[in-house]
């Protein structure tokens, strides 16, 4: 024992010889920890392994350096098959104490039998393998992989509880109960496999015992007796005499019938023994190949989730990569737009710049070039508004009217008091049929132009809904009829004919037949 300060030797004495450091704590707790080994030692004499295993933990608790208690440890944790954890422990004994450890000699032992180290390591992968299968529901290949590690490795006291508890699932109470001796034979005092024993005893009323069967054989009077094929010596006065046994021909049927009894034996013989034993041996070599393909099959399905997460992973950076050659595409597009539109406006061409501004993103621009792209935009804003308003209105007189929306509202954006914008806006609307907004344009023709014939005009479209005039029920000056035939075939000529008097005229003649002249045109059909 060595002082926990400086490491000197510790004699009698309650203080240290070499620093004077108070060990009397110290002594009596690694005297603690070596009554618990001396306990636990015990335990493993009289197979009471987790006794042993407690006992052993409480003295490594108070003295982490017992070499004796962690080689114990180790000892006992080999024999109920936790090799893993009793490799640990011996390792840790020989970082402690790299010299005269007899845990180098069990580590050498273990490394030196490689085939036994690698059966453990497999019957550990296959225990793994066949708790997965419980959780999946698949007991039945769990207890045949379980079998098979118990033969590998009988001590692995787990592997017996595993197989125990799936037996006591399927209500097999008595193989569970043979399952849970075994186990106990390996350690008396595991309270898992008592209590499974307890669940046993509960359900078939009958108390397990763990005492080894003690047989009485008693001496037992051998009576000789004197067949009817043996000869019989009597004695008669001082002579011995011999009577020759009776010899009786069979006849040949009872020779016939001998051989057929024979055969008759034989041949249940061979049924009971050989057909149980060929049976148990096809079961045997199916169920090791169902096991085989379940692992394959595992195994295959690990492979193709992690190739199908690298193959989203790839079609995540393409499409990342798409797109920022397209966002680079635009803008470097913008930006040569932006040079051209600088140069159009440099030169005073200001129809070309606003023309080329258009095909300019300004949010994919830089700060200094937006600072640009604004200048020029303000000062050729109403450039720009009129180059809009034009291709609008081309492409309404085409009937492009998906086209004439977009420039138009594009235009409207930028003036939203242009009548003109306004009036084609809303037509083209109501000829897409987009009766709702063609009512909202109206209705800011409206707003905008209170009193005037454009309102009162539009105010028309907005009592019909956006339709037009054929539904209100008007007649034309000669009675024959509505006006719903002339207003479908005629909305273009009307709307043509009142947009070309309102450019000549000029926004601010209210009084004139600007606005009324389409709306009569619509409506009425003759008074123009």
């Amino acid at each position: 024992m060595n002082c926990m300060n400086c490491g000197a030797p510790i004699g009698k004495s309650d203080y240290c010889t070499s620093c004077g450091f108070h060990v009397e704590v110290q002594k009596k707790i690694w005297q603690l920890s070596n009554t618990y080994y001396n306990l636990g030692l015990d335990k493993a004499q009289i197979r009471d392994l987790s006794g042993a295993i407690d006992l052993l933990k409480r003295s490594l608790k108070f003295n982490k350096l017992n070499v004796q208690a962690r080689n114990l440890l180790g000892l006992v944790y080999f024999e109920t098959g936790e090799a893993v954890a009793a490799l640990s422990e011996w390792i840790i004994s020989k970082n402690i104490m790299p010299e005269n450890n007899i845990a180098s000699e069990y580590i050498e032992r273990l490394q030196q039998n490689a085939n036994k180290l690698d059966v453990i390591n497999q019957t550990i992968k296959k225990y793994n393998d066949s708790l997965q299968c419980c959780r999946k529901g698949s007991e039945d290949v769990a207890v045949i992989q379980l079998k098979k590690i118990l033969n590998q490795n009988p001590k692995l006291i787990k592997g017996y509880h595993l197989l125990a508890l799936i037996y006591l699932k399927k209500e097999e109470y008595e193989k569970a109960r043979r399952i849970l001796k075994k186990a106990a034979k390996i350690d008396k005092t595991n309270s898992t496999t008592l209590r499974f024993l307890r669940e046993v005893d509960e359900q078939t009323g009958t108390i397990t015992s763990l005492e080894p069967r003690r047989w009485a054989f008693g001496l037992r009077e051998k009576e000789e007796k004197v067949s009817g094929n043996q000869s019989i010596a009597y004695r008669t006065e001082n002579d011995v005499v011999i009577q020759p046994p009776t010899f009786r021909e069979s006849s040949m049927a009872a020779t016939l019938l001998n051989l057929g009894f024979g055969f008759l034996v034989g041949a249940c013989l061979v049924w009971f023994l050989m057909v149980p034993a060929n049976t148990q041996r096809i079961n045997k070599a199916a169920n090791e190949k169902v096991v085989s393909y379940s692992n394959t099959m595992a195994t295959q399905s690990a492979e193709m989730n992690k190739l199908q997460e690298q193959i989203d992973q790839s079609e995540e950076t393409v499409a990342s990569a798409q797109q920022q050659i397209e966002d680079a595409q635009n803008q470097t597009s913008s930006y040569e737009n932006l040079i051209k539109a600088y140069a159009a406006f440099q030169s005073g061409n200001y129809t070309s710049a606003a023309n080329v501004l258009q095909n300019v993103q300004a949010d994919l621009l830089s700060v200094d070039a937006k600072e640009i792209y604004d200048s020029i935009y303000k000062s050729i804003q109403s450039t720009m508004k009129n180059n809009l308003k034009s291709q609008g209105e081309q492409a309404f007189y085409a009937k492009d009217y998906e086209t004439a929306i977009t420039d138009l509202n594009q235009a409207l954006e930028m003036d939203d008091s242009d009548y003109e914008v306004l009036n084609l806006l809303a037509h083209s609307y109501r000829l897409d049929e987009q009766y709702d907004k063609a009512v909202e344009i109206f209705q800011k023709i409206v707003d905008q132009f209170p009193g005037t014939k454009r309102a009162s005009t539009a105010q028309k479209y907005i009592d019909n809904g956006g339709k037009g005039f054929d539904s209100v029920g008007q007649k034309n000056s000669s009675g024959t009829g509505t006006a719903q035939t002339q207003d479908q075939t005629g909305n273009q000529e009307t709307v043509s004919q009142d947009t070309a008097e309102q450019s000549s005229a000029g926004d601010t003649a209210d009084t004139q037949n600007t606005g009324e002249t389409g709306a009569d045109q619509n409506g009425n059909g003759g008074e123009a």
